[in-house]
C-alpha cells in the first residue's frame, strides 16, 4: 500500500464501487466518498495528495471542490471526471489549477496513467518544497543562493570584511556572480546608504573611460560641450566597483592607482585637486598573478588592489549549489510571469548538476528563463533541455547503478526484481534507439502489445520523443 492518500469523490454509488475496486487493485492508499459535503471535510482536515472527483454533482460541485481545494492548499492536485457535453468546463477547471481530467466512459489503464503521473507531481512538489525550504532557510545574501561550503566560506569572509575601508579584489570565471559579492559588501559597510556605483572597465574605448572615471571640464577635448562629473565623484563616501580591472590600459591603470594612493583627482582640462573618500572593489575573470605576469596588470595596481582577495569558484566545483540555484530561478521567472509553480524533475536536476556550465550562474539563469518561458506542462522535463544537457533516459543509468549495487547486498527477490528493471529498460532503449523511437516497431519485434509497451515506458518515465530527437539529430540514423 502507498503512502499517499487519494481522496475519491462521485454521487453515483456504482461508479464510486467500480472505480473504488479500481484503486484498490493498483494498491492505492484511498478514501471513496459519494457524499461532497463529508468530502471537503475530509480535504480541510486531511489535506490528501490527489483528489479525483466528478465535475457534476448535485450537492456541491466538482468546480467547488477544486476552488476549496486551492484555497486549502494551493498545490494540492485535483483531477476531474467528466462527460463529453462538461469537456469545456473541464478545460476552464484546468485554468483554475486542476491537475487534469479525464472524460467518461475512461479505461482503467488510462485511469491508472492519470494518478500515476499525478502522484509523481505529487511527488516531486514535495521535494521541490524541500529545495524550496532550503533556499529560504541557506546561508545567503542577497540574491546569492548557495550551500556549498566554499560559498559560505565566502559569505563568513565578507561579514569579518564589509565594515573595513580595505580594498578587495574578487576574481573568478565569467558569470560566477562577482558583481553579487560586490554588492553584498557595499550592502553590509558603513557606506551602505552611499552610492554603490559599477564600472565596466571592457565597455568603453580608453578615451571615453577616462571622462566617466574623472569627468572633465568644459572644452577639455572636442566634443566637451559642458562640464561633466566622473563617477569618482559620485562614488564619494560610497564604492566603486571596477569589473574586468584587467581590460583596462596600462597607462589607465597607472592614474588610477595614483587616485588610490593620493585619494585625490583633477578631472580632465581642470588644475583642480579634489578629494575623495571612496572604497574600490576591483573583479577580473582572470588569474590575476598571471595577468602581472602577462603585463595586462600593473604589479603595483595589483598589490593596492589585492589587499584583501576573494575567489569566487565556478559552479562546476559547487555542484551541490546547482538544484537550490535552479528551483531559485524557476521560482523567480515563473512569478514575474504570473505563472503557478512550476516543478523540475529529478532526472533534470540530475543532468544539471552533471553539466559542466561554462558559462556559470549566468548560464543556469539563461537556460531557466527559457525553460519557464517555454513551458507547456507543470513540471520541466529531460526533453526540455537542450540536447547538450539532456540524456537519453535519466533513469537507465539509475536503474543499472541500483542493479549493481543489489547484486550483492539485497535479499534474493528484491535482487532479482532490480536485475528485471535493469534488464526491461536496457531492452527497451536498445529498440528505441534502433528504431528512433517508433513504439509499433518496437512492439512488433519484442512481440508485445503496444499498449504493453506504453505501459513499460510508463513505468520506468521513459520517453520515445528523446529517441525521435535524437534520430533527427544524427540526420535521421538511429
Amino acid at each position: 500500500m502507498r503512502d499517499e492518500l487519494i481522496l475519491l469523490i462521485d454521487d453515483e454509488p456504482q461508479m464510486l464501487r467500480n472505480r473504488s475496486r479500481l484503486l484498490q487493485n493498483f494498491g492505492y492508499n484511498y478514501l471513496a466518498i459519494n457524499d461532497s459535503y463529508q468530502a471537503l471535510n475530509i480535504i480541510e482536515n486531511q489535506k490528501p495528495d490527489v483528489v479525483l472527483t466528478d465535475l457534476k454533482m448535485p450537492q456541491v460541485s466538482g468546480m467547488e471542490i477544486l476552488k476549496l481545494c486551492k484555497q486549502i492548499d494551493p498545490d494540492m492536485v485535483v483531477i476531474l471526471f467528466t462527460a463529453y457535453a462538461s469537456v469545456k468546463s473541464a478545460v476552464e477547471a484546468i485554468k483554475l489549477g486542476a491537475f487534469d481530467y479525464l472524460e467518461k466512459p475512461f479505461s482503467a489503464e488510462q485511469l491508472k496513467i492519470v494518478i500515476d503521473r499525478a502522484l509523481n507531481y505529487r511527488r516531486l512538489f514535495k521535494g521541490n518544497g524541500k529545495l524550496r525550504t532550503q533556499i529560504k532557510e541557506t546561508y545567503s545574501f542577497d540574491n546569492i543562493i548557495a550551500v556549498s561550503p566554499v560559498m559560505k566560506a565566502i559569505f563568513e569572509k565578507i561579514e569579518k570584511i564589509a565594515k573595513s575601508n580595505a580594498n578587495i579584489l574578487i576574481y573568478g570565471e565569467s558569470g560566477t556572480g562577482k558583481e553579487l559579492i560586490a554588492r553584498s559588501i557595499h550592502a553590509r559597510s558603513n557606506r551602505r546608504n552611499e552610492s554603490f556605483i559599477p564600472v565596466d572597465c571592457n565597455a568603453l574605448p580608453e578615451q571615453l573611460l577616462e571622462s566617466e572615471l574623472f569627468g572633465h571640464e568644459k572644452g577639455a577635448f572636442t566634443g566637451a560641450t559642458a562640464m561633466r562629473r566622473g563617477l569618482f565623484e559620485y562614488a564619494h563616501k560610497g564604492t566603486l566597483f571596477l569589473d574586468e580591472i584587467c581590460e583596462l590600459s596600462l597607462e589607465l591603470q597607472a592614474k588610477l592607482l595614483r587616485v588610490i594612493q593620493e585619494r585625490s583627482f583633477r578631472r580632465i582640462g581642470s588644475n583642480e585637486l579634489m578629494s575623495i573618500d571612496i572604497r574600490i572593489i576591483a573583479a577580473t575573470n582572470r588569474n590575476p598573478e598571471e595577468a602581472v605576469k602577462q603585463q595586462r596588470l600593473r604589479e603595483d595596481l595589483y598589490f593596492r588592489l589585492n589587499v584583501i582577495p576573494i575567489h569566487v569558484p565556478p559552479l562546476r566545483e559547487r555542484k551541490e549549489d546547482i538544484p537550490l540555484l535552479a528551483r531559485y530561478f524557476v521560482d523567480h521567472f515563473a512569478q514575474s510571469s504570473q505563472l503557478t509553480h512550476i516543478e523540475i524533475s529529478q532526472e533534470v536536476l540530475e543532468c544539471l548538476t552533471e553539466y559542466d556550465w561554462p558559462g556559470n550562474v549566468r548560464e543556469l539563469q539563461n537556460l531557466m528563463e527559457r525553460l519557464v518561458s517555454l513551458a507547456t506542462d507543470k513540471v520541466i522535463t529531460l526533453r526540455d533541455l537542450p540536447s547538450e544537457m539532456r540524456k537519453e533516459n535519466g533513469l537507465v543509468k539509475k536503474y543499472h547503478e541500483d542493479f549493481k549495487k543489489a547484486t550483492f547486498t539485497l535479499p534474493y527477490l528484491e535482487a532479482k526484481e532490480k536485475y528485471l528493471q535493469s534488464f526491461d529498460i536496457q531492452y527497451l532503449t536498445s529498440l528505441l534507439k534502433k528504431y528512433g523511437g517508433n513504439v509499433s516497431k518496437i512492439a512488433q519485434e519484442a512481440k508485445l502489445s503496444r499498449k504493453t509497451v506504453y505501459s513499460m515506458l510508463s513505468k520506468y518515465d521513459i520517453r520515445p520523443e528523446l529517441f525521435k530527437m535524437k534520430k533527427k539529430l544524427n540526420g535521421g540514423k538511429s
